[in-house]
């Protein structure tokens, strides 16, 4: 019969023991087969609550519609996508993210909307939006997940922090060859 000091020392090596292989088994390299630069598992933690906080806080300022929103973190740099209304948006945008805890610095890729939507417009958005998710996760070479995708109008919005340029120029070349897609804008980034 085990007693509870022995259990509870057994729980926190097991626990120990599986962080430290988490963040063995996340280095990733690139295609030139370099190291891509790495996170640990703690950055990631306070990525995600950075990540939310700055939604939290968007989405309490009456002055901002936040739901146009894409918010992606890395390493405290909080990288804004989207389509706004007007400048003041963008702007209240950013002076809320900087009020935010943790936040390092802002990467400010909001774009203005040049005309008012429609219901249909949503809905064909909604599904050009699905294709270009469903192109860029079958494709292997690309990282999908860390790609953040907005349509407004046909128009598609790439953004996020992917591993290298590779990365960005397939992404972009596989969501111009998707059905329906007009134009694409790349607001990605490079992980540092």
């Amino acid at each position: 019969m085990t007693n509870h000091f022995e259990s509870r020392s057994v729980g926190i090596i097991f626990a120990a023991v599986l962080a430290l292989s988490v963040v063995g088994c996340s280095k990733q390299v690139d295609a030139t087969g370099a190291a891509a630069p790495g996170t640990t598992v703690g950055t990631e933690i306070d990525d995600t609550v950075v990540t939310a906080s700055v939604k939290s806080a968007l989405l309490a300022d009456p002055d901002v519609k936040s739901l146009d929103f894409k918010v992606e973190t890395r390493k405290g740099e909080v990288q804004l996508s989207g389509f706004v209304e007007n400048q003041a948006q963008i702007e209240r945008a950013t002076s809320i993210v900087h009020g935010v805890s943790g936040v390092k610095s802002i990467d400010n890729k909001l774009s203005l909307k040049v005309a008012d939507t429609t219901v249909g417009n949503k809905v064909d958005d909604g599904i050009v939006t699905g294709r270009v998710k469903a192109a860029l996760l079958a494709d292997a070479s690309i990282k999908s997940l860390d790609i953040g995708v907005v349509t407004r109008k046909g128009e598609v919005q790439l953004s996020g922090f992917v591993d290298n340029q590779e990365q960005i120029e397939r992404a972009v070349q596989v969501a111009r060859a998707t059905e329906d897609v007009h134009s694409v804008s790349n607001e990605m980034t490079i992980k540092k």
